[in-house]
């Protein structure tokens, strides 16, 4: 199962980030290109395993688009990004983050208190995105129906379900053993 993406985990390299090893991956970084047939792969496992029985997608800047567009077309739900850049729309929600390797700002347009969504994203990796993402949906009153991400790159998901009580369901999970991406039990 999940062949097409197993093989390409296992095939690209990895860099390191100040001590933080990242896997460079065409579904977590748009390079070095996206297979259709990997990205198909994907999307149905994305529909097996949620209902989408939700009024928006969100989608994290940039490489939770290409997830929410397929899904968004098929199923004619609309779809927003959740952004890095302030636009000072009214009802703006701005959530500090912080990864492994970086901090930053999202921004939020377009989603409003009893709003029903699904967020779909490529990878979950220290949880800093995703905690403060559900931690700021969930303060504005959103409900969130659920969250799919493609790759658990060693994240204990257990810490969000004791927060939030949200099932994050991830289609594929690697540790890395001396640098290197190795397939363990999701």
């Amino acid at each position: 199962m999940f062949e097409k993406s197993k093989e390409s985990i296992l095939t690209s390299p990895v860099i390191d980030m100040d001590g933080y090893p990242y896997l460079v991956h065409p579904l977590t970084d748009g390079i070095p290109k996206v297979d259709p047939e990997m990205l198909n792969e994907v999307i149905d496992w994305m529909l097996n395993v949620c209902s989408f029985n939700c009024d928006l997608i969100l989608a994290p800047e940039s490489m939770g688009i290409p997830l929410a567009v397929p899904i968004s077309l098929k199923l004619n739900i609309p779809y927003t990004v959740i952004r890095k850049r302030r636009y000072g729309l009214p009802g703006e929600m701005e959530i500090p983050q912080k990864t492994g390797y970086s901090s930053s700002t999202m921004y939020v347009n377009g989603v409003k208190e009893g709003d029903r969504v699904v967020i779909v994203d490529d990878v979950l990796s220290t949880g800093g995105t995703m905690s403060a993402l559900i931690d700021a949906l969930t303060s504005r009153k959103v409900v969130i129906v659920d969250v799919l991400v493609v790759l658990n790159k060693g994240f204990s998901k257990k810490e969000l379900k004791e927060t939030f009580g949200i099932d994050v369901k991830t289609m594929i999970r690697i540790d890395f053993v001396d640098g290197v991406p190795v397939i363990t039990d999701n």
